[in-house]
């Protein structure tokens, strides 16, 4: 932090503009790693899975080279460094002697294992360099050089700043203490011991003053309370002002300085870029970057490329990419020059959920990455568990051109059962026996809307195998019906989504809108207690319309609302019996705890269902859910004594559900406690505790 402060004093930003920065939602960002999630290229994003945990291996690779070197991204950070500093730097000619105020700062070369101090060059490296802290943010490498955070091997570098400049007179601003004896179980106290020499917290100058705010009962990283701190370090100082006004001889009026300030910044260029450079990686990696970033017009401000910047940071085949401004002193322009390195090659990912249910399914994720002028992913996940089993593997191709777009083809094969997967709370309720097989292949092709908003055309080939009785009296030496349902279909819909997580959400929105055209071939073999006994073979096919809205609103503070809206058309026909129909039916699955279920009354071919949910912050990670949904279909699917199916009275009958839900969000993923109530299902109440995510493999006909 004193990098960071003393460099914007140095480059003319004044004490209120300094703590305007240090209050502002960027300035939060930097600190906990957090990209502006509007420019978060949603292109980009892979399809939601229940992931917890994501190991990155280059394929030759050691262990240790797996593990995060880094708790937060510094991507916004280091943009934001240039942005403030870039101005400056090409009018000092990256001389830090030329700068507002001449400026030195201090960073670690653990290579040398020696302290280095920053007279030139970037000030936005020197910075960095100087804030690069072990396990929190990455260091910098330079000249050779591996920096972190001079604290390491001088913390109070008052020796730097009396042997370069002989200053009259020295302020010191002290809020360190030297590491506490290291703990056995503590592996970062044992590091910073092992790598970082004590600190002599005085001034070597005779006129000097070291002043301590008292700020022990904050953590290192404690930026939520930024102006708490400012105020603490405000009064202590003020408490010593008098002593300090007396080893002061010389006044500078305070409006002489303001015009001082006004005159330098005039000089300042306008950060504009004219061109930019990529770095670090093969000739055709870099031209994937360079393409990337949508360049349109012959310039383009620092303002207008952040959201690009963004969107080519979070491209999950880029590991980072540092900006460097290069100033043009005969345009007066700058060159963005980025030094990128690639992402390792293979992501290995684990997830799944632990539920008091019998639903535990365990996940497991690979996605190897080939880089070139093109982004090529193979992909491949298997699910395991009681309710659902599932293998998919495929590839998707990232092309970076003018109007980017991706190509995706997969081939998937689920299993559904819904008999031993469900629990009762009570031993004479016995489960229908459904047992469903999908196995398809899916190609879509996807182009950008903005950044958040996207355009999906796809194509699905496949095979449905629903095996059930349609009576809950059955034997084990009894046969299932079974009904066959090849099909192919087509699909055209929209997407876009500014959620902040995808299971529990509480900021953001999401939309989705499409239409997709089905046709298949059923053919339906009825069981020993099917009540028809002859063979069926027809070939259907329908129209879907569907629509979602899901959007959370800010009511007060800790407090947000959600709305929610789905709708579904189509002019489906019915299958053959009543349970292949019902199965066959869209679904209404407001709730996590819906995926898991077979609710006959919540599937229909047309609907439209809203909701509204109640999400109460309790404290920073802990939520408080309240939701309630009315699930209204055009017609309910009945069943008649041969167990054929028919429509029911037009909006002649509702369904609806309620939920409450204590949610704790980790690191890894949400520990949930649910309790739930739906209308007229076979048992209302359901309590569920779990730890991770019920997310799914998609559907055939979804």
């Amino acid at each position: 932090m004193g990098a960071l402060v003393g460099g914007l004093y140095a480059a003319g930003y004044s004490p209120q503009e300094i703590e305007e920065i240090f209050l502002s939602n960027d300035f939060k960002n930097w600190a906990e790693g957090n990209l502006d999630e509007k420019y978060v290229y949603y292109l980009r994003e892979k399809d939601e899975n229940p992931t917890l945990i994501t190991f990155k291996i280059d394929v030759d690779t050691l262990l240790e080279t797996i593990l995060p070197t880094n708790l937060i991204s510094p991507i916004a950070l280091d943009y934001g460094l240039m942005r403030y500093f870039a101005p400056s730097t090409a009018i000092a000619n990256n001389n830090f002697d030329s700068l507002f105020i001449p400026f030195r700062c201090v960073a670690s070369d653990i290579i040398s294992k020696k302290a280095y101090v920053f007279k030139e060059g970037k000030l936005a490296t020197a910075v960095r360099s100087s804030m690069a802290y072990p396990f929190y943010l990455t260091p910098i490498p330079y000249n050779g050089k591996l920096l972190f955070d001079g604290g390491l091997y001088n913390n109070f570098p008052s020796d730097v700043m009396y042997n370069d400049f002989l200053p009259d007179y020295i302020l010191g601003s002290n809020v360190s203490s030297n590491f506490e004896i290291p703990d056995e179980d503590n592996l970062v106290s044992q590091i910073k011991t092992i790598i970082a020499d004590n600190t002599e917290y005085s001034i070597s100058c005779d006129n000097s003053i070291i002043i301590e705010p008292e700020a022990s009962e904050f953590s290192l990283f404690d930026f939520d309370k930024n102006e708490e701190l400012i105020k603490i370090g405000y009064d202590a100082t003020i408490k010593q002002m008098e002593s300090i006004k007396k080893g002061i001889e010389r006044r500078v009026d305070i409006y002489e300085l303001i015009e001082r300030r006004k005159k330098y910044k005039k000089r300042l260029p306008k950060l504009i870029f004219e061109d930019i450079e990529v770095e670090g990686m093969t000739d055709a990696q870099n031209k994937y970057v360079r393409k990337s970033l949508r360049f349109k017009e012959d310039t383009i401000s620092a303002k207008n490329l952040k959201p690009e910047y963004i969107k080519v940071s979070s491209d999950d085949k880029i590991k980072k990419i540092y900006p460097q401004a290069e100033f043009n002193k005969e345009t007066n322009k700058f060159t963005l020059k980025l030094r990128a390195k690639k992402e390792k090659d293979l992501f290995v990912s684990f997830g799944g959920v632990f539920s008091s249910r019998p639903i535990n399914t365990a996940y497991i994720g690979l996605q190897y990455n080939l880089l070139s002028k093109t982004a090529i992913s193979v992909l491949a996940n298997t699910y395991f568990g009681k309710l659902h089993n599932s293998v998919s593997a495929g590839f998707r191709l990232d092309f970076p051109f003018s109007i980017p777009f991706y190509w995706k083809t997969l081939y998937t094969r689920d299993g559904w059962d819904y008999f031993k997967s469900r629990s009762t709370l009570f031993e004479d309720t016995k489960p229908s026996f459904l047992l469903i097989n999908d196995q398809y292949v899916r190609s879509e092709l996807g182009f950008p809307v903005a950044y958040k908003g996207k355009i999906i055309l796809d194509g699905t080939v496949g095979e449905v195998i629903d095996k059930y009785y349609q009576t809950k009296k059955f034997i084990s030496t009894d046969t299932t019906d079974k009904t066959k349902f090849k099909n192919y279909s087509v699909g055209l819909h929209f997407e876009q989504n500014s959620l902040d997580m995808k299971q529990y959400a509480s900021k953001g929105s999401f939309l989705s809108f499409g239409i997709r055209f089905v046709r298949g071939e059923e053919y339906t073999q009825p069981g020993s207690t099917s009540i028809i006994k002859d063979e069926f073979d027809t070939i259907l096919d329908w129209v879907r319309l569907e629509i979602i809205y899901d959007k959370y609103i800010r009511l007060a503070k800790g407090v947000r609302l959600g709305v929610f809206g789905e709708g579904v058309y189509s002019n489906q026909p019915f299958f053959n019996n009543y349970t292949a129909s019902v199965l066959s039916a869209p679904a209404f699955e407001p709730l996590s705890e819906s995926k898991t279920l077979f609710q006959e009354n919540f599937r229909a071919h047309s609907y439209f269902a809203l909701g509204v949910k109640n999400i109460y912050q309790l404290f920073k990670n802990v939520q408080l859910r309240f939701e309630g949904y009315l699930f209204q279909p055009h017609q309910q699917i009945l069943q008649n004594q041969q167990k054929k199916a028919y429509y029911g009275r037009i909006w002649d009958d509702r369904q609806f559900v309620f939920a409450s839900s204590l949610v704790y969000t980790t690191p890894l993923g949400p520990i949930a406690v649910n309790l739930n109530y739906y209308d007229e299902y076979e048992e209302h109440w359901s309590f569920m505790f779990h730890f991770g995510y019920i997310i799914f493999n998609k559907k055939s006909l979804e």
